[in-house]
Formats: structure tokens, C-alpha cells, sequence
């Protein structure tokens, strides 16, 4: 059953107002349902990794198989943000989901044979990176959807629901592995990807005016805007993440006899409830001056955190992390809105405020969502190699938090050169009327 809308028109207030809000609420919540198990299955060896106490690997060994899912992930991302364009976007969420059985099976195979080498895992946990290019594809459909107005809480609801998929795997795998072995973790979530996939089959749309070339959606790689945010998301999303995939490790690594097991799901959680909180907020207050504040804060919290591991007590440990986690979702939410912003002024700039401009500038925000969430992602992988690499050097995460807070300080002053900096009584940055 083929399931094209040839009519879409979100900026259109009486089509909005009439069927076009109906039509993207239900897309918007299927999406969700799909980033959801994309999330679960991208991070299930941040806790399965801290759980292979029968296999005799280093702690850097561990934090190899939890940084491998997001290096593929977010390399993956870049031609999951086409496949919408391309072949639709329901009829994508349907291969994308189905795509997590083969990492989620072979998962649980593996782990039921004690003979299964590194190598294998390796591979595995690399395939897990399935997980991660889903989140590309499900935004850059869903910006198509909604309106201008709307994109800010729209963008925020679908990735905080596709967030929330690592507070799920950290709050439910610890009770399925106790309870039933390591074997389960895979075979668990199972059902859920194929109603996931079902469920975009029956209730979601593809839409024609969403098509558009490859050719078209990379000429975005050469607008600096791009980079500028792909940058400042590396900060952002790759700190969530980055910092969700590693707190079980790295919890068990300073405090091993912590319940760390019990509360780890508790950050993603927190930064995945936050995000739509920051979209919010930009959408009243301008993404630049929120996420330009947040960079501050978040540069505060690795200080706390790295103070806490001083201290040996692991409470403190966990509360000065929730900062990171808090300031992560809400910059999550303040740079998202950011872009469509970005792409749709210099849209408007370029072609003036006509209907066909504004979808030139959602197909550019589209695709450079692609790019800005792949290279995002990349800070989930430099997270857990930066604790490896530290632990290995100097048993300790110090020379880790000295970096990344030294990378928040990068962010803040680029946010604030390109999008805050003032001569005078006018903005410096050529997007001062986008608002961002």
C-alpha cells in the first residue's frame, strides 16, 4: 500500500488548521515510536559492556564496544537523512526499523556462546550503529510536517522521545539481564521493532514535496552555516550521548560497589525529558542566547563532576552529573532549533517569503540536519575513547573532563562570535533577522 500526500501545505493556516495538524501529530508519534527502538538499540552495550564480567577484557577494551555503535551511528546518519527524500518517509521508517533485528539478534547469539572473541563483539557492537542513523532520517521527515511555528516543540517532542529510548535500555536491561542472562538483551526489545515497523506501515505518510535529489540536499555541505552547527552539536547531543553511553562504565569503574546498575537510566532520562523544554525556549527566547548560556553552565558541570570523582563519594558523583545531563538536553533542544531557523532566513533572503522558498529552505534544513546530527553524534565516540584513553594512561578520567571542558569553552565563544557578537546596535552575524 503506497501512501503519498501530493497536498502539503503546514504554513497554510487554514490547512493546518483543517487536516494538515491531524496528519502530522499522527507521523510525529509514529516516528517517535520507531526513534524510540532506534535509541534502545543503538546504546544496549553501554550496559551490556559493564555487565561482561565473565569475559576478561580492560576497561578500554569495554569502552571500545560502547564508543563502536556511536562512530557507525553517526557516520550513518549522513545517508539516512536522504532516504526520506528519496523513497519516502514512512516507507523509511519501515527498512530502518526492521534494519535493528540484525544487531539486536546477533547480540544475544553471541553472548550465549562463551567462545564468542573480541573481534565478533567488535563487529556487533558496530552493526548496533543501525540504532543511531535512525534519528537523521525520522527529523529530517519530520521537519517537512510542521510548520514553521511549530518546529521548534515539534523537533523537540520527536527527539526527546527517540532520547528517552537510552534512559529505556538502562532502566529495563539491568531487571531482563538479572533476571533472565545476558542472552536476553537482545532478544527483548524483538517484538517492539517489528510493531514499530508495522505501526509506520499502517499509520504514517510519505510526501511528495519532500522529494528531492541527493545532489540537492549536499549542496548544504558547503554553506559554513553547516559546520558552525555542526560543531556547537558535537557539544550538545554528542555530550548526551556520549556521556549516556559511558556513565555505566565509568560509574563502575570509579565506584564498584555503587548501585550504579539502579540509577544510570535516571541522566538520559533527564536530558531527553529536558530537550523539548529547550526547543521551547528558543522558540520564545532565539536558540543562539540559550544555547550560548547553556555552553557556560555545561562548562560548570564537568568542573562539579571532576570534583566529585575526587571526593570517593559516588552520590555526589551522580548529582554533579545530572548538571551535564540537564545542560545536554536542553542544548540539544536550543541547536535543533536553530537550524531550520538558519536555513529558512537564508531561504528567504535569497528567494523572498513565497511558499516555494520556504520549502527550499525546509529541503536545506533537512539536509543539513543530516550532516549536523552525523557529526554530532561523533562526540558519543569521543567521549568513551577520551575515558578509555584516559583510563589507560592515567587510571583516572581527569585528563578527559581537563578536555572536554576545554571544548566547551571553544563552543561558547564560537556561539557567541557567530550569532551574539555586536558592533554597535546591529548583530555581526549576517542570520541576526533569522532569530536563531
Amino acid at each position: 500500500m503506497a501512501r503519498w500526500l501530493a497536498e502539503w501545505h503546514p504554513d497554510d493556516e487554514t490547512f493546518w488548521e483543517g487536516k494538515g495538524k491531524k496528519i502530522a501529530r499522527r507521523n510525529l508519534v509514529f516516528s517517535i515510536f520507531a526513534e524510540h527502538l532506534g535509541f534502545t538499540v543503538w546504546t544496549l552495550w553501554s550496559i551490556v559492556a559493564a555487565k561482561m564480567g565473565s569475559y576478561e577484557f580492560s576497561t578500554d577494551q569495554l569502552f571500545w564496544l560502547v564508543a563502536l555503535p556511536n562512530l557507525i551511528g553517526s557516520a550513518l546518519r549522513v545517508p539516512y537523512t536522504f532516504g526520506p527524500a528519496r523513497f519516502g518517509g514512512r516507507n523509511f521508517t519501515i527498512v530502518s526499523a526492521l534494519l535493528l533485528l540484525i544487531p539486536a539478534v546477533l547480540l544475544s547469539v553471541a553472548v550465549n556462546n562463551p567462545g564468542t572473541p573480541y573481534w565478533l563483539f567488535l563487529v556487533i557492537a558496530a552493526l548496533a550503529g543501525f540504532g543511531g542513523g535512525n534519528f537523521a532520517s525520522s527529523m529530517a521527515n519530520i521537519t517537512y510536517f510542521y510548520p514553521r511555528s511549530k518546529q521548534g516543540i515539534a523537533l523537540g517532542l520527536n527527539a526527546a522521545g527517540g532520547n528517552i529510548g537510552v534512559s529505556s535500555v538502562q532502566l529495563v536491561m539491568p531487571l531482563v539481564i538479572g533476571a533472565f542472562g545476558l542472552a536476553a538483551a537482545g532478544w527483548f526489545w524483538v517484538p517492539f521493532i517489528v510493531v514499530a515497523a508495522a505501526c509506520a506501515w499502517f499509520f504514517m505518510d510519505n510526501l511528495t514535496s519532500a522529494k528531492a535529489s541527493p545532489r540537492e540536499q549536499l549542496a548544504v555541505a558547503g554553506r559554513a552555516q553547516t559546520w558552525i552547527m555542526s560543531f556547537l552539536y558535537i557539544g550538545t547531543f554528542g555530550s548526551f550521548i556520549g556521556y549516556s553511553t559511558a556513565f555505566p562504565l565509568l560509574s563502575k569503574s570509579l565506584f564498584p560497589d555503587s548501585p550504579w546498575a539502579a540509577v544510570a537510566f535516571v541522566g538520559p532520562l533527564v536530558g531527553s525529558v529536558i530537550r523539548p523544554i529547550g526547543g521551547w525556549l528558543s522558540d520564545r527566547l532565539g536558540g543562539a542566547p540559550v544555547t550560548l548560556w547553556n555552553f557556560a553552565v555545561m562548562g560548570l558541570g564537568v568542573v562539579l563532576v571532576w570534583y566529585a570523582t575526587t571526593t570517593g563519594v559516588f552520590w555526589l558523583f551522580f548529582l554533579a552529573f545530572q548538571t551535564l545531563f540537564l545542560t545536554a538536553g536542553i542544548g540539544n533542544g536550543s541547536t535543533y532549533r536553530m537550524i531550520p531557523a538558519i536555513f529558512q532566513a537564508k531561504a528567504i533572503a535569497e528567494r523572498g517569503e513565497s511558499e516555494e522558498s520556504l520549502l527550499h529552505g525546509k529541503r536545506q534544513a533537512s539536509a543539513a540536519i543530516g550532516i549536523i546530527s552525523a557529526v554530532g553524534a561523533l562526540g558519543g565516540f569521543l567521549i568513551n575513547r577520551g575515558f578509555g584513553m584516559s583510563f589507560a594512561a592515567t587510571g583516572s578520567p581527569t585528563t578527559a573532563f581537563v578536555a572536554f571542558g576545554a571544548f566547551y569553552v571553544a563552543c561558547f565563544a564560537l556561539t557567541w562570535w557567530c550569532y551574539m557578537r555586536t558592533v554597535g546596535a546591529s548583530r555581526v552575524a549576517s542570520l541576526a533577522y533569522a532569530r536563531v
